[in-house]
Parts: C-alpha cells; sequence; structure tokens
C-alpha cells in the first residue's frame, strides 16, 4: 500500500532557488502549450488529442527531464478526464465547471519512481532535470525507500514523497457498522451500531486558524504603509510566511492525529463498514463575514480524504455520501425541527442529545437502511495536546489530549488554590498583623515625609 510523506528541506541556497523557480517556469510553459491545443480542439470541433499526440509536441521543447514532461501531459489529461466525468453527472455543473484555461507563471515538478534515486549515506535526494542539466539534490533523512515525487510550493518548496512500505491489516476488525458526522466545532462526531459514540473536539484548529488570521491581519496593515519591494516588506513577508507555516503545520498535525482517533476507535469497537457524511454543501449558505471565514478555511475534504485513507489501511470499506437532514431529525420519535446549540432537545418527546452524534446516528438510516439506538455514553477527546501560541506571553500549560466530559472552560491538570486558614503563618517576606489575621480591615498608615 502507497502513502505520501511531506519533507520540507531546512535551508536551499540562492542558485538552487533560482533552478527551482526556473525548472516550474518551464512546466506551466509546458501546461500552457497543452491547454492552448486542447482548447483549439474545442474550439474547431476537432477530435480531442490524445496522450501520444500531447507527447509528439513536446520532444526538445523545453528543459525538463523527459519523464518530467510525460508526468506534465499525465496531470493534464487527468484533469480533463475528471472534469468530463463531473460535466456528466453533473449537468448543472456545466455552467460553472470549465476545462483548463487559467495561465499559470509555476506548475508544480513531477518524477517517477524510476527516475529518483536516493544516497542513503548521504542522506541526498537526486532528481535528475534531464541531459545536459544539473540534477536537483535535497538533503533528506528517510527510512524508506522513495517512489514518486513531487515538488510544490506551500510558502516555501515541499517534497511530497511517496512510499510504499506502508502496511495493511489483513483483515477486516469486525462486522459492525459505524458513521461519522464531520464538523467545524467538532471535527468527528462517530456513532457506531454496538452502542458507542465519539466526538472529536476541533476548538484546537480553531483557535490556530483565529490566531492566524488576526496575526495576518496585523502584518497586512504593516504591509501597507511599506512600499513594495523595500527592506521592511520583505521582512513583513517573511514574518507572514513563517507564521503561515507554524500554523499549518500544527493544524495539519491535529487534523491527523483526530483522524487516526477516529479510526482507532472504530477498531476497537471492530467496525468493518464505515460511512462518512459530505457536508460540503453548507458552504454555500450565507451566514455572516465570520462565520463565512470559518467555513472557508474548513479543510473537510482533507478530513474526508485523510479518513478514507487510514480507513484502508485498517481494512475498513470506507463510503462518502450525502448526509442532509440528518441533524434536524429526533433519533427517537422522528419530529424534525431546526437545533440550536450543541445539544439536541425535541420538542416532541423530550429526547437530549449531543447534536453531532444525533447526526451520526441518524445517519444509519441513510446508509444502511437500519435505525440504531442512541449511544448511552459519549466518549470526548481532543484531536492532541495544545501548546500555547508561539510569540505570546501564555503561561497556560500543554493541555492533555484525552477527557471524559464536555470542555467547561477549565484546565484539566490545574488545581484551583486552596483557601488559607485563619491562624496560620504569613507568607515570606510579610510581618504579622492580628487584626489582618482576624479577617478586620487595615487602615494603610501614611509614612511622615522626609524633612
Amino acid at each position: 500500500m502507497e502513502s505520501v510523506s511531506i519533507h520540507r528541506p531546512k535551508w536551499l541556497p540562492k542558485g538552487q532557488l533560482a533552478a527551482l523557480r526556473e525548472a516550474q517556469r518551464e512546466a506551466a510553459r509546458e501546461w500552457m502549450d497543452r491547454v492552448a491545443v486542447h482548447k483549439q480542439a474545442r474550439d474547431t470541433r476537432a477530435k480531442w488529442p490524445t496522450r501520444d499526440t500531447l507527447q509528439k509536441f513536446t520532444k526538445g521543447r523545453y528543459k525538463l527531464h523527459s519523464q518530467t514532461i510525460q508526468m506534465i501531459v499525465q496531470q493534464f489529461l487527468a484533469n480533463v478526464e475528471a472534469t468530463t466525468e463531473r460535466r456528466r453527472n453533473d449537468p448543472a455543473s456545466r455552467q460553472w465547471l470549465r476545462y483548463p484555461h487559467r495561465e499559470k507563471t509555476f506548475f508544480p515538478l513531477y518524477w517517477p519512481a524510476q527516475a529518483v534515486s536516493y544516497d542513503r549515506c548521504a542522506s541526498h535526494l537526486i532528481l535528475p532535470m534531464g541531459r545536459g542539466r544539473k540534477s536537483l539534490v535535497f538533503r533528506v533523512a528517510l527510512d524508506f525507500e522513495p517512489g514518486a515525487v513531487k515538488l510544490v510550493w506551500k510558502d516555501g518548496y515541499e517534497l511530497h514523497i511517496v512510499r510504499g512500505d506502508v502496511v495493511q491489516a489483513e483483515a477486516s476488525p469486525g462486522e459492525h457498522r459505524a458513521c461519522v458526522d464531520l464538523g467545524e466545532i467538532h471535527q468527528a462526531a462517530v456513532a457506531t451500531d454496538t452502542g458507542a459514540a465519539l466526538v472529536i473536539c476541533g476548538r484546537g484548529m480553531r483557535s490556530h486558524k483565529r490566531l492566524l488570521s488576526k496575526q495576518l491581519g496585523a502584518l497586512a496593515r504593516k504591509r501597507a504603509r511599506c512600499k513594495r519591494g523595500s527592506r521592511r516588506w520583505k521582512k513583513l513577508q517573511r514574518a507572514r510566511r513563517k507564521r503561515s507555516l507554524l500554523a499549518r503545520r500544527r493544524i495539519r498535525d491535529l487534523r491527523h492525529k483526530g483522524t487516526r482517533k477516529v479510526i482507532d476507535f472504530c477498531v476497537q469497537q471492530k467496525v468493518g463498514t464505515l460511512f462518512i457524511g459530505d457536508p460540503r454543501g453548507v458552504r454555500t449558505l450565507k451566514a455572516g463575514r465570520h462565520h463565512n471565514q470559518r467555513i472557508s478555511r474548513w479543510e473537510v475534504g482533507q478530513d474526508m480524504d485523510y479518513l478514507r485513507h487510514k480507513a484502508e489501511r485498517a481494512s475498513i470499506a470506507c463510503s462518502i455520501g450525502n448526509e442532509r437532514r440528518t441533524s434536524s431529525r429526533c433519533p427517537q420519535c422522528g419530529h424534525r425541527h431546526r437545533p440550536k446549540g450543541r445539544d439536541w432537545q425535541c420538542k416532541a418527546c423530550g429526547f437530549v442529545g449531543h447534536r453531532d452524534v444525533v447526526g451520526a446516528a441518524n445517519m444509519h438510516q441513510n446508509a444502511f437502511g437500519v435505525r440504531v439506538t442512541f449511544p448511552a455514553r459519549v466518549t470526548y477527546r481532543r484531536a492532541g495536546p495544545m501548546r500555547a501560541a508561539r510569540g505570546l506571553n501564555s503561561p497556560a500549560p500543554s493541555l492533555p489530549a484525552r477527557r471524559s466530559s464536555p470542555d467547561t472552560g477549565l484546565r484539566e491538570g490545574v488545581a484551583p488554590p486552596s483557601p488559607q486558614l485563619l491562624g496560620t503563618s504569613p507568607p515570606q517576606g510579610r510581618a504579622s498583623d492580628p487584626r489582618r489575621d482576624a479577617g478586620l480591615p487595615v487602615r494603610r498608615q501614611t509614612l511622615p515625609s522626609a524633612a
């Protein structure tokens, strides 16, 4: 089974950075040439060019490795096929979904597995750039044999390396079923047909995103007073990139840990079939600029990809479907109304339960055609331990990742100060006062001024 490992080179010389930028421009030039050929075929109603036809136009025209050029052609054809299938299955998407047309200045670089070599002694990853051109060498420590490599820019260059040493479970954990309700406040709510439920809190990721938005806004106001390209402007740009990378790493770490807890819970409950609700329809709803900003930063697609990939490793059959109207139906009497707050309270039968768990429990009827009993016990977990944000003078310690009850706003592991009994010895460095020890008010004495 294959997986992708992401590595970020710590330091790159200026010459190598210039070579990478030039190679990405060359890849973008090839992409735009393929876009022009395909657009001409569409406009003239001619037969669309095939893979062999597109590759004939690439020989000797680009300063890239031959297999990198072929990979870019494959990416273009995959984009065209995906667009065609979506427009065929969803006719309404023809109004807004278009074939590749946007002009690109930079484009990612691809290398297949047979073009990648790794020097384990020197920890050097060697990526060829074609005959007569110097290869790209990155110092990366790998504990596996690298496969295909993709070089992308995300506020800095990242190497996405395919690894094939991931072990997959031989048999399914069991025959039970579970449904997952994804959310923005709570990352995931899982309800199984065994009477167990799990809620993964996503407030840690929300706090990182909110802090990032505030800090990026402050940097943007400072950059607006600078001349573009000045030393001050470049310094603020580096600070912006550094802060974005820090938040992205922390959020990605919490997202991976939260989805891992979901799959581990399913394995513990012997779940063999997992259904994931697709909530992306809420993105079209307008709910004010503050909530729209939170929804726009919600990486629900990554959650579904992470769950599907981790479920595949655990040999759990995974499917994604519509979850419409599952959070507005009572799991006991079927009464419908729009819930308010995090607790679902039925106006007909008086049922009270967690709002996201109600949605996960109702998904069983949509996905498998059976109704399940609402779980009597719900387990709450944080995605991972929370750390104080860098650069803030916050004395808050790291919070644990596990808890057995909903968040009450109090930090776990910090005991409240115990009241001091009357008559006990005063703290060091302070003289004893009988009136203060007895709890009586003490009048502040004014010292005489020096003559």
